[in-house]
């Protein structure tokens, strides 16, 4: 190890250099070999400096609070099972003049030129194989080699439209393509909220550096994403894999920030040739479709039929130019480690010129040079599988470091490499770069790759001036793969001059269109829909558990007769009272936290927040609170935090078809809820005391002592709570809410009919309206409480179905 020279940083209160010591042999980005900071770096080390290790701490601390806000994360994928992680931010970005980013950006766009023309090669008139360029058998035996999309001439005349790359920068200063990313990149989403969270740390260092913004490229991918959609007549959408998909939040955060349907293979079907989706005005078309699942999966018909993630039918639309994929199914096959080796042969045959920006060193096993150059040289190669889609860095079961190879070991792989040699390749090892890392007051050099994004856009190809860096949490260079711990960074492309503020918004001269409501697909609907019932269920069960434990308080007699009737009713409903938080109740709380993870894209960050924090404050609550007083006192808590949920979404959510269903499942489930308490509680034989506590968890009492001048009994209390139209709580109400924004619904059966559901709410409506209090009896109530349920019976087959 060498320690930097650091005399020429002086003066200020902290010296973050102090301790770096860069490794020999290895580029560092920030600082020269003579350990001095590199130009684009020195005036960023001196404002940290400034700073001090005090206000960094708390500036980083800002940051992390903010993706912790923000709902950020990372699913990872352990021994454990299926984890989310908090969204692993290195606080201090990387940074690259704008001059070298110029020529990476000029490397990357030829490299994405010439994939565009190889894959156009491999599924049309196959010259490379025909010529020998590329072995016949390596192509046929990749899982990323699509055969019934052979021949398919994408509808919009490219197979690529988005693409990432994996950079390394090696010993001699170069920048190498460490791997490629055309299946359905991922990262571009974490990008910008690096970005957002960098800046929410260092918002006045990044104002004074002239760093290029990223809003730009997403505004110019947008339009070209919508500009296709325009010409096919269809509408532009984002295929997921789903929530358990471990890059979920970001296809969710792009799905937003774009204002693009957020879709799974289910919402989609094939209809005439035709791809839709099924939304709750029934089927729309959708002729581009921005994939975030690898191909293989998109069509259980065609291509994996154990597949329950794709829609079928999906690679017959795409053959019959009906949507345009992007990527292009089949342009996976760019991303095999095989394919290094034949890069620069298919450069100079399609384009008759070299790679500007070369791979790393590649030898395919399965021609006989190149297998005798990996046996020869074995010490300084990484092995690994020809078909791998990984970096090698990446795999540590099936890659091996010949150098790293004991005697037995060594000599079966070279055995398997000689008997199989189509079945490996062999790359240089690499070394990375180091970029700093902030540990503990300190800087510290750690290795990092970094990963551009490229889009086609109405003016080819451009570059996101920045994307995202990879960092290792130690020096080891497998320890910068997210799912190994590694950290991820945010990359500032720095210029001399002021750079353009680009935004998202549109120019004054700009045409726009607004979305029609019925776009809403029908699962998206079905989920708002559950989780408006699940947090009025909710807070009825938490109203009428903090009734009972008011009184368990207050008796401390749980045999009471009022108090045991209350367990007999909540009982089949899985609510013990006997534990303070019951399970149940931590369940249904829990399936609302479900049903809104399903549509992120369509949750704002600040209505996630609240429900997470609820969801935490609960499961908090569950080991900590005891029956009685300690219990009412939770409750009241959890009250205020679903009432504030409610509130935000209420207020907020702007009264769309999908706010719609959100409000129709919070009236219809709170019509099912009064009613059956109602029936319990103002039965002939409730005991003592009921009709108050009717009164109590109806949010009632303060109306009741002004509307009537007299005790509380059951007419009273049915009339408040059952056919009062101004009181927020009582049924009637509800009903004309549910009539109300049923009849906004997009309409089923056409112009001028009711809907089923529509007819239902109406006839409940009236009947209703025109009761008495001496009407509304237990069994009355009850059968109230069954006819709501039928009515989100008609809703479900003819919205969700």
């Amino acid at each position: 190890m060498a320690k930097g020279n650091h005399k020429k940083i002086r003066g200020r209160s902290h010296n973050l250099l102090e301790h770096y010591q860069p490794i020999d042999g290895v580029v560092d980005e920030m600082v020269d070999a003579s350990g001095n900071p590199r130009p684009v770096w020195k005036d960023f080390i001196e404002a940290l400096e400034e700073l001090g290790p005090e206000k960094l701490a708390q500036r980083f601390a800002r940051a992390d609070q903010y993706l912790r806000d923000a709902g950020v994360y990372y699913r990872v994928y352990d021994k454990a099972g299926a984890n989310e992680r908090e969204w692993p931010l290195a606080h201090v970005p990387l940074l690259i003049e704008d001059q070298e980013w110029a020529a990476i950006s000029a490397g990357l766009v030829q490299r994405a030129e010439l994939f565009e023309e190889t894959i156009a090669d491999i599924y049309g008139p196959n010259r490379l194989v025909e010529k020998g360029i590329l072995p016949p058998g390596l192509i046929a035996a990749s899982p990323e080699y699509l055969r019934p999309v052979v021949g398919t001439r994408p509808a919009s005349g490219h197979f690529l439209h988005f693409c990432a790359f994996e950079l390394g920068r090696g010993p001699d200063g170069r920048w190498w393509v460490l791997g490629d990313r055309t299946q359905a990149p991922s990262g571009a989403g974490f990008a910008l909220e690096n970005r957002v969270a960098t800046t929410r740390a260092l918002s006045d260092i990044y104002g004074e550096m002239h760093v290029h913004r990223l809003a730009g490229f997403f505004r110019r991918f947008r339009d070209a994403l919508n500009g296709m959609a325009k010409v096919s007549g269809g509408r532009v959408a984002i295929l997921t894999p789903g929530p358990l998909n471990e890059t979920y939040y970001e296809h969710a955060y792009i799905a937003r920030y774009l204002g693009i349907m957020l879709l799974e293979g289910e919402d989609l079907t094939v209809s005439d040739g035709r791809l839709m989706v099924r939304t709750v005005s029934g089927l729309m078309p959708v002729s581009v479709l921005w994939r975030r699942l690898d191909a293989a999966f998109a069509d259980p018909l065609e291509l994996r039929p154990e597949s329950q993630i794709g829609t079928p039918g999906l690679v017959e639309a795409i053959r019959r130019g009906a949507v345009s994929a992007v990527n292009a199914l089949g342009s996976g096959l760019m991303e095999t480690r095989a394919m290094f080796a034949f890069l620069p042969k298919i450069s100079r045959e399609l384009r008759n010129e070299g790679l500007l920006l070369p791979s790393v060193a590649t030898w395919w096993c399965g021609r006989d040079a190149d297998r005798d150059h990996v046996l020869a040289n074995l010490d300084r190669m990484v092995i690994g599988p020809a078909l791998s889609t990984r970096l090698a860095f990446e795999d540590d079961d099936s890659t091996r470091l010949g150098s790293a190879l004991v005697a037995g070991e060594r000599a079966e792989l070279i055995a398997r490499i000689e008997r199989d040699g189509g079945g490996f390749v062999g790359q240089e090892a690499v070394t990375l770069s180091t970029t700093p890392v902030y540990v503990g007051g300190w800087l510290e050099p750690r290795p990092a790759a970094l990963r551009v994004y490229l889009a086609r856009t109405a003016e080819g190809w451009t570059v996101m001036p920045g994307g995202f860096a990879r960092v290792g949490f130690s020096l080891d260079p497998t320890a910068i793969a997210m799912q190994r711990g590694g950290q991820a960074a945010d990359v500032w492309v720095v210029s001399d001059r002021p750079v353009e503020r680009e935004t998202l918004l549109p120019q004054e001269h700009d045409t726009f269109t607004r979305t029609l409501p019925g776009s809403l697909p029908s699962r998206a609907a079905e989920n708002l829909t559950w989780l408006g019932r699940y947090i009025e269920r909710s807070e009825d069960t938490v109203r009428i558990l903090r009734a009972y434990h008011v009184r368990l308080a207050e008796a401390s007699d749980p045999d009471m007769p009022l108090l045991a009737d209350i367990r007999d009713y909540l009982e089949p409903f899985g609510i013990d009272v006997e534990t303070a938080i019951p399970p149940g109740l931590i369940g249904t709380l829990d399936s609302a936290v479900y049903s809104a993870g399903q549509i992120r894209d369509r949750f704002s960050p600040d209505g996630w927040l609240a429900l997470k924090d609820l969801s935490k404050t609960i499961h908090q609550f569950a080991t900590t609170v005891a029956p009685g007083d300690d219990a009412t006192r939770a409750m009241t808590v959890i009250l205020r935090k679903l009432a504030g949920f409610s509130g935000l979404l209420h207020e907020n959510m702007y009264r769309f078809t999908g706010w719609r269903f959100l409000e129709i499942g919070r009236r219809l489930e709170r019509v099912i809820q009064i009613a059956r308490t109602l029936a319990r509680l103002t039965r002939a034989a409730a005991p003592d005391g009921a009709l108050d506590m009717m009164l109590e968890i109806g949010d009632s009492v303060m109306t009741h002592r002004r509307q009537y001048p007299v005790q509380a009994g059951r007419r009273t209390v049915i009339d408040l709570l059952v056919l009062d139209p101004l009181n927020p709580r009582s049924i009637l109400f509800q009903l004309e809410r549910l009539k109300a924004e049923i009849a906004l619904l997009p309409g089923v059966g056409g112009a001028g009919h009711m809907s089923p559901a529509a007819k239902e709410i109406l006839q409940l409506n009236t009947a209703i309206a025109i009761k008495e209090p001496s009407d509304m009896t237990a069994p009355a109530l009850a059968d109230l409480a069954n006819e709501i349920g039928g009515l989100y019976n008609s809703l479900a087959k003819s919205y969700f179905g």
